[in-house]
């Protein structure tokens, strides 16, 4: 019995660690991608136990236990403070203004209205990206809203509405649906304070849940990123990417977009899920071109939702800099 139990786990950590890496868009095999973390423990667990007890066919599982932690060590290891970083923080000039930028995933079903409010008066950011917003949502943060100079909005109630703020100059602020399909993406060609003309994109399509294939996903991450590529302008990328940091859909996304990810060398600042800490996963997310400047970035408090608020400032130019932390 004890070593059909241990075979059984061997198992369903080997079968779950190859999945992903088939790239196939299968909801039920690229869910497999985000529990790199649980599943690395699961081995390792899988690998203590069959070294103490006494087990039939010991070696084969070793050997496979050893080969899925390093799969999934090598996967998860740019994501803690032992990996080198892709982006410096940097101490803004004093003749430079920073710009704040807030992304929230509210959860549509979520009421703690005045607790976001709260949030949004204290870091009084300059761009607003907030998802999962119906019309409770809008109304209820109207005079947050009305505080800003332009807004745009997709109030929905499927889990998909979309409202962008910003207090800076615009040059174009366009709601996309890359792919014909209902989650919509937003794109915004901005002027920072000291007149840089800068692009933010607002990501938030659909996870792979039943019923949801990541194909539509991933060729909106895709078209994000392609969007970036042929532009000469410094770009920040927030949002629910509803995938891990660690994809491969990601690391396209940066490659294709010529992006760095601030949470390289700093650790997951796990966003999602709130409400249960052992299950927390990085698919909230930042990514800047590296003529981008990051002065800071953090995941901020829980205020109800099952995600946590992403925040970050920047500044751009050349202007004279030191580098302040890892």
């Amino acid at each position: 019995m004890l070593n059909a139990i241990f075979w059984i786990l061997a198992l369903v950590v080997l079968v779950t660690t190859l999945l992903p890496l088939t790239n196939s868009v299968t909801w039920w095999v690229r869910i497999w991608d985000f529990p790199r973390v649980h599943i690395l423990f699961a081995a390792l667990a899988v690998l203590i136990g069959c070294l103490s007890f006494a087990v039939s066919f010991k070696l084969p599982i070793v050997v496979l236990m050893c080969a899925a932690i390093i799969c999934q060590a090598v996967k998860v290891f740019p994501y803690t403070p032992l990996a080198s970083t892709e982006v410096d923080l940097v101490a803004a000039p004093a003749s430079v203004s920073p710009v704040s930028m807030l992304s929230v995933n509210v959860l549509m079903e979520n009421t703690r209205y005045g607790d976001l409010a709260n949030i949004i008066k204290r870091e009084d950011p300059d761009v607003l990206l907030l998802m999962e917003t119906d019309q409770g949502w809008s109304d209820a943060l109207g005079d947050i809203l009305d505080r800003y100079s332009t807004v745009k909005s997709h109030v929905a109630d499927d889990h998909y509405g979309l409202i962008f703020a910003t207090r800076l100059d615009p040059v174009s602020v366009d709601l996309l649906w890359p792919d014909q399909d209902d989650t919509p993406a937003l794109k915004a060609v901005l002027r920072s304070p000291d007149g840089t003309e800068f692009n933010f994109i607002g990501l938030h399509p659909r996870p792979p849940v039943p019923g949801n294939d990541t194909a539509v996903r991933d060729k909106q991450i895709k078209k994000a990123a392609l969007m970036t590529s042929s532009s000469d302008r410094p770009t920040v990328c927030m949002g629910d990417f509803n995938d891990v940091a660690w994809s491969w859909t990601t690391g396209r996304f940066k490659r294709y977009g010529g992006f760095v990810e601030p949470r390289v060398g700093r650790g997951m600042y796990a966003s999602f899920h709130a409400a249960y800490p052992l299950m927390r996963l990085p698919i909230d997310q930042i990514f800047v071109t590296r003529d981008v400047k990051l002065v800071s970035f953090d995941r901020l408090e829980n205020f109800g939702s099952d995600h946590f608020p992403m925040v970050a400032t920047v500044f751009f130019g050349n202007s004279e800099i030191a580098n302040y932390g890892k």
